[in-house]
Formats: structure tokens, C-alpha cells, sequence
């Protein structure tokens, strides 16, 4: 059975590609991302297996 480890993080709207991209990059999936506090930012909630598993 797969283990997952989840992670939440800021979005820029200006940036959102870039931070997306950098995410991607480390094996983190992206599984939704929700309006932030304020109209300039996005919560994203990332998923990824953990690593060492048998």
C-alpha cells in the first residue's frame, strides 16, 4: 500500500507557474489549490509518496 506525505503552500497569483513548476520538480503532486486570505495569494494542497517505502 502506498504512504503519502502532504504539504500546503502559499501561491502567489503572479508567480503561480513558477512556483507549480518548482513543486513538480521535488515529486510533489498538486491535488487542489483554494482561494488564500486575500485576492493576491492561493493555498495549494500537494501530495507525494514517501520515500523508503517497501
Amino acid at each position: 500500500m502506498t504512504k503519502w506525505e502532504y504539504a500546503t503552500a502559499p501561491v502567489l497569483v503572479h508567480a503561480t507557474k513558477q512556483i507549480l513548476d518548482s513543486w513538480g520538480a521535488d515529486g510533489w503532486e498538486l491535488v487542489t489549490i483554494i482561494p488564500g486570505p486575500n485576492p493576491q495569494n492561493l493555498v495549494a494542497y500537494f501530495k507525494r509518496p514517501l520515500q523508503g517505502q517497501s
